[in-house]
C-alpha cells in the first residue's frame, strides 16, 4: 500500500489536478489513481454530498407513517 505520494489529488483551491503531496491536506481531495480521476472530483463530491443527504433525510423520516412525522404504532 502506497502513502498516496504517488497518487492524484484534486486541489479545492485552485481547481487543478497534483501528483503527491503538493498541497496542503486540508486544500486536497483524493487519493485518486489516474489524472483523469482527479479531474472528476468536484462530481464525485457533489454526487456523495447528494447521496448522504438523502440517507440522512430518509434517516430522519424513519419509522413516519405519512409526511405530516407522525409515527405509526
Amino acid at each position: 500500500m502506497t502513502d498516496g505520494s504517488e497518487k492524484y489529488w484534486y486541489n479545492l483551491k485552485t481547481g487543478k489536478v497534483e501528483k503527491g503531496f503538493e498541497s496542503p491536506s486540508v486544500d486536497r481531495a483524493g487519493p485518486f489513481d489516474t489524472p483523469e480521476e482527479a479531474a472528476h472530483a468536484p462530481e464525485v463530491i457533489r454526487e456523495r454530498s447528494r447521496a448522504w443527504s438523502e440517507d440522512e433525510a430518509r434517516e430522519d423520516h424513519w419509522g413516519s407513517s405519512d409526511e405530516t412525522g407522525e409515527t405509526g404504532r
